[in-house]
């Protein structure tokens, strides 16, 4: 899907909860790309707006044509305008340079009560903009200033009916569409307005055209945290338009949005606290390709990864000094491991569904074959035939090691299966790469120095980058939790391979 990008042309809210702040939050939430024009700045904070300064329009309308004559958005969301002149230069500029789409949110009022938009700019807007409005999102309180432009004023609206019926005349304005949220007005469960608290059952907002309407109902939350609803649910709107969608579901989807980030809301200041912007989103400790290397640094991995790279039996290899009984039980072991290796690789073939990866994991468990044979010529050179390994027991260590990398691909998905693998293979490529880097280990005489190259040549890096990479694909796509879950399997996987070491140090 291609990046929706959404020019806003906004007032700044100091606070953060409403205007270009609260815009470009939701814009980023819907993975969307946000430009601004900023058309006023606002000292407030949750207990109201105690000043405003105001951007001269000739600034506003430069900042909106370098937008529109290079990255050219989807859409224009409109939000704060702040006085007739900044209407009277963004109708210009939007004439001169027509988007496909205009969403107004006309801000009049701030949820605190203040006045954002002078009395004498109304007209102006009317007259102006709403021609060129692709669809207007006026809350009740704006949209009655709206309509007492006309001749006739507005009547009670204490019904659904009421609102569709202003929902209409607002149409008669000018707009393509209306938008009228309800929010400001609270239904009983049959649709009237609610006289009490208790009586506060849903909300209900209207969708209007010339061609019809539609009612898209939510429930309605007892909150404070409201700051910036309007700003956010027309922000939502125009993010889902520029992604592709049909106004009516991007009506529906921003409507869903708001009334779940009022929900989540965590209530902020002492005044209308700002809503979560970013109940949906889940943002990854990592960055991309990062994975791994925020494994290894984080405090519950960096103590047992240490203990598994810099363990004595490594030593012990690097200078010569290991017991060659305690290596050679090592060797058998490792190669009854490289058995389970290869069962591990035909069920993560099992697991996957394309071809590709199905040939590539079936690939691996042949080149773990050459693997095994390479093996078995290192064990040669230690004394032990094929036939005494495959007579030797596993030892309970490699059968847990083994099963528990068995069990996760079992009962888990492939990435994960990949992951309870990648400490044996960073690790022992690691390990190698620092005791072959080491001027302190003994390359001459050391009977173990073959075991050193082995793990260091660019074959066996090229597999470890090879499964590096396969999981730094696709870990991108998991939520924090199956994150943590898999952080978890590293974990447990690189607690396992230090127990491997100290099986080998421990025999006798």
């Amino acid at each position: 899907m291609a990046l929706g990008k959404i020019l806003v042309i906004a007032g700044s809210d100091s606070s953060g909860g409403a205007g270009l702040e609260a815009d470009q939050k939701v814009i980023a939430a819907h993975q969307c790309y946000a430009m601004t024009a900023t058309t006023a700045l606002t000292a407030q904070n949750t207990l109201g707006v105690h000043d405003i300064h105001y951007i001269p329009s000739y600034f506003v309308a430069k900042q909106i044509r370098c937008n529109l004559e290079d990255t050219q958005p989807d859409v224009v969301k409109i939000g704060m305008l702040a006085s007739i002149d900044t209407i009277t230069a963004v109708c210009k500029v939007l004439k001169e340079k027509p988007v496909g789409c205009i969403v107004l949110d006309p801000v009049m009022m701030a949820t605190s009560g203040a006045q954002l938009l002078p009395e004498n700019a109304v007209k102006s807007l009317v007259t102006n903009l709403l021609p060129i409005t692709t669809v207007i999102t006026p809350n009740i309180p704006e949209a009655k200033l709206l309509l007492e432009q006309m001749e006739t004023m507005p009547k009670d609206i204490l019904t659904v009916n009421d609102m569709v019926d202003i929902s209409r005349r607002l149409l008669s304005l000018g707009p393509k569409h209306v938008f009228l949220k309800g929010g400001h007005m609270p239904l009983t469960e049959n649709g009237t307005v609610a006289r009490t608290e208790c009586d506060n059952i849903k909300v209900v907002n209207i969708l209007a055209s010339k061609l019809g309407h539609i009612v898209i109902e939510t429930p309605f939350f007892h909150s404070r945290n409201t700051h910036g609803t309007g700003c956010s649910l027309a922000s939502a709107m125009a993010s889902n338009i520029a992604k592709g969608e049909t106004l009516e579901n991007a009506a529906r989807a921003a409507t869903r949005y708001v009334e779940a980030a009022i929900r989540t809301s965590e209530g902020l200041g002492k005044g209308n606290g700002p809503i979560n912007h970013f109940h949906s989103t889940y943002t990854l400790p990592f960055v991309p390709d990062r994975f791994l290397d925020y494994v290894l640094d984080r405090d519950d991995i960096r103590d047992v990864w240490n203990a598994f790279t810099k363990h004595e039996f490594v030593k012990k290899l690097a200078n010569g000094t290991l017991q060659r009984e305690k290596f050679q039980y090592y060797l058998v072991q490792d190669y009854l491991y490289l058995i389970q290796l290869a069962r591990a690789y035909a069920l993560a073939a099992y697991k996957v569904k394309d071809i590709d990866s199905i040939i590539k994991f079936s690939n691996t468990t042949n080149s773990i074959q050459e693997e095994m044979r390479k093996h078995l010529e290192l064990c040669a050179d230690f004394g032990l035939s094929k036939a005494e390994i495959e007579a030797t027991q596993e030892d309970i260590v490699c059968t847990a090691y083994t099963r528990y990398i068995l069990d996760v691909g079992q009962t888990e998905d492939c990435l994960s299966l990949q992951v309870a693998i990648s400490p044996c293979f960073i690790g022992y490529a690691r390990i190698a790469e620092q005791l072959y880097n080491d001027p302190d280990t003994v390359k001459d005489g050391n009977q173990y120095h073959k075991w050193i190259l082995g793990y260091s040549n660019e074959d066996f890096k090229a597999v470890v980058t090879d499964i590096s990479g396969t999981i730094e694909r696709y870990i991108v796509n998991e939520s924090p939790a199956s994150v943590e879950k898999l952080v978890d399997i590293f974990r447990r996987a690189t607690l396992l391979e230090t127990a491997f070491w100290d099986m080998g140090m421990a025999h006798r």
